[in-house]
Parts: structure tokens; sequence; C-alpha cells
């Protein structure tokens, strides 16, 4: 290999970055709402087994990106590997994951600049008016190329860390343990769609592949760092959520969840200091811009590919506009966006496209057209457990959204599972 084929320390850590500000984002506020009833240790043990997943499956579609010939996307990929059924999925899925995801960003960023206006400048603002102005302000950095995105990402991303850190140091002396002694092991379950979507950042690794120089090495690093980066900083995030915010109570964990809210406007309810609350409204806003950029990105590159337009002049205004009118049609119109869009992106978009659909191409790729190169370890065992984990959970989303199967709290800690309608009524 040539050594400019070996991308530097600098583009390796930025890529690093760009997986872990992809899944540092709106998911993470929102994953105490999801995990909060369930308590501190079914929520990590749920989310150590959502990282792995999500990290195995990130591999695996990276491997089956290595075998296309450079700038294939999603779609090009799902073609090769599995034929005109597999494309139509692809492009479905692919879409509703991205757009239900920038959307929800775009709801919780609008969220953000209406409260920032509002302790500044003592301006009222809507919600709608603040989403306007987040996706005018970052929705062009997209336009601007792959160099510039990695730039600035990488501040975006240091001074969410930064914030992160501060919000720590000040919140640590605010965490009554007690709290985090709740366990409510059934409940975890029904919290691992908006888990998988937590750990979401596949649809831009076809877009990190280039970035990275097609190597195979870096490519693994980037992601496996990135997301080991994520699964660290939740758990700190979840011990001081869950060990600050109660589940009951007008502003507890229950009530945010009824709200569909980000968690980090309920920090003030229930600390003595007035700072938490400012650094946590500081750290969700950078927190919901990086994963904009990460989700976006992929977008733009997917659209470009399964279009066929070229990204520059004219093409390159089309694709910003494919963006951004849709993202702000969607984060305007529908309340709750932000919780409902992520839940649903992760419940059957994560496990089909990014769960099931990589392992199928591998699979083909691997034992059908014999390919070789860059592949993660496990052979046919690992493909077949990746591909049940993620079958379950879609199949969990179904009943769910059926409403075979539901969650909820019932005041005391508990949780009902809700089986069909009609035998509730029955009892």
């Amino acid at each position: 290999m040539n050594s400019e084929d070996i991308p530097s320390k600098g583009r390796l850590i930025s890529a690093m970055f760009l997986v872990g500000g992809t899944c540092i984002g709106g998911g993470m506020l929102a994953l105490p709402l999801a995990t909060g009833i369930a308590g501190f240790m079914p929520s990590i043990l749920a989310m150590a087994i959502c990282w792995l997943a999500m990290t195995t499956s990130a591999l695996l579609l990276l491997e089956a990106n290595l075998w296309m010939e450079e700038g294939a996307h999603v779609i090009s990929m799902a073609s090769r590997f599995l034929g005109p059924y597999g494309k139509a999925v692809s492009w479905l899925i692919y879409l509703f994951i991205c757009y239900a995801s920038i959307i929800a960003y775009t709801a919780g960023g609008g969220v953000q600049i209406s409260l920032f206006f509002d302790a500044a400048f003592n301006w009222q603002i809507s919600k709608d008016v603040g989403s306007f102005l987040f996706i005018l302000l970052f929705g062009g950095v997209v336009d601007l190329g792959t160099r510039t995105i990695g730039r600035v990402n990488t501040i975006l991303f240091i001074a969410l860390i930064a914030a992160y850190v501060g919000l720590v140091i000040i919140g640590i002396p605010e965490i009554k343990t007690g709290f985090l002694l709740n366990r409510q092991w059934s409940s975890a379950l029904m919290a691992v769609p908006l888990l998988l979507t937590t750990f979401s950042f596949q649809t831009m690794v076809p877009s990190l592949t280039p970035y990275l120089k097609r190597n195979g090495n870096a490519l693994r690093w980037a992601i496996i760092g990135g997301t080991l980066i994520t699964f660290v900083v939740y758990a700190i995030w979840q011990a001081l959520i869950l060990g600050i915010v109660p589940v009951e109570g007008p502003n507890g964990l229950a009530a945010v969840l009824n709200s569909g809210e980000p968690t980090s406007q309920f920090l003030k309810e229930h600390v003595q200091s007035a700072y938490v609350s400012v650094v946590a409204e500081y750290f969700a806003f950078f927190a919901i811009i990086t994963s904009f950029i990460g989700i976006a990105f992929g977008l733009f590159d997917f659209l470009a590919d399964g279009l066929k337009i070229e990204k520059k002049g004219l093409g390159k205004l089309a694709l910003g506009l494919l963006i951004v009118i849709p993202t702000l049609i969607g984060s305007t119109q529908f309340e709750r966006v932000f919780l409902l869009a992520l839940d649903a992106s992760g419940g059957f978009g994560d496990s089909i496209l990014n769960g099931m659909i990589p392992v199928l191409m591998v699979w083909v790729g691997r034992y059908r057209l014999g390919l070789t190169g860059f592949r993660i370890p496990g052979g046919k065992i690992v493909l077949v457990a990746v591909f049940i984990f993620f079958s379950m959970t879609l199949f969990l989303e179904i009943l769910a959204h059926l409403g075979y199967i539901s969650s909820i709290y019932d005041g005391q800690h508990d949780i009902i599972q809700v089986y069909h309608p009609e035998l509730i009524e029955a009892e």
C-alpha cells in the first residue's frame, strides 16, 4: 500500500469524531426517556448489546462498500448484491431513516434556538422559526465538501465534549444514588428501538470510505473508536440524568416521556446549581448539530448516487433543496416529532437497513460471489446472530405499533405489558 493511501492521523481522528458526533445527538437527549423507567443497570446492559450489534453491522456495511467502486452508496450496493427488490427496499428505508432523523434533529434544534433567543435577548420566537433558523445556519454546511464538513464537525464535536465534561463535573454532586437503584428489567426491552437510533451512523459509512482513502484498517478504527467513545459518553450521561431526575412527579421522567421534549429542559427542576441546566442546553445544542451534519452528509451522497446528480453547480443546489425542504416541512408541521421520529427510525429503519441488509449483502458477496478483501471475523455464525437480533427487534417494533404489546407506566415503577387491546377490555 502506498503512503498516499494511508490517511493522516488528523483525518482518522476527524472521521472518528464524525462517527461519534453522528451518534451523540438528538437520540442521546431522548435516551433517558426510553430507559429511565427501566433503571440504570438494565439500560446499560441493553445499551451494550445494541452498541455491539450496531458496530458489527457498520463493519459489515463497510466490507460490502469496499467491494464497490469509489463513490458507490447504498443504492448501488443493494442493486449489485440484492437485485431490484433489495434496491427498492433500500431506497425507501434509507430515505425514511435519514429524513426521520434530520427532521427530529431540526425540530430539537429549533427548540434550542427558541430557548436561546428567549434567554439571551428576551425575544419570543416560535419553535417553527427556530427550526427554520437552524436549517438555514447548518444545512448549508453539507454543500461545502467533505474537507470542510470534517473541520466544522471537529470544532463542534470538541465544543460538544467540552460542554459534556462541564455538565458531568457540575452534575455529579447532584446525583442521588438511590435513583440509580431502580431496576425494571422488562421495560428495558421496549427501549431497544430507540437505543439502536442512538448508535445509528451507518448511513454515512459509504461517505466515510473515500474520506479515509478506502483504507480498511483506518475505517475499522474510525468506526470502533467512534462508537466506543459514544458508549462511554452515554453510560456517564445515563448515570447523570437517571441519578438526578426521578421517575415520578410532574417533572419526572414519566412526565417528560409524555411531553416528548428533550430531558435537558427538565434538569433545572431537580438541581440546586443554576449552571447545570445552562450547560445542559449548550450540550444539547451541539449534540443536535453534530448529528444533523453527519446524517445530512450521508443523505447528500446517497441522493447524488441514487438520482445520478453531480455534486457541483446546479446539481449541488438541487441536492441541498431535496434535503432542506422536506426537513423543514416535517419539523414544523408534526408535534412530538422529536421523539416519535427517532423511535420510528430506530425500530423499523435501523433494524432493516442498518441491520439486516448489510448482513444479506455480505452473505451474497462472500458466499455467492466469492469476493475477498476487508473482512470482519466470525464467519457465518456472526452473520446469522446479527440477522436474528435485528429481526427480533423489527418484530418487537411491529407488535408495539399494532398494539399487541406496549409499555405503560403505572406510577409505582411498574411496567404493565399490554397485549391485544381486546384482551384488556375482556379483563
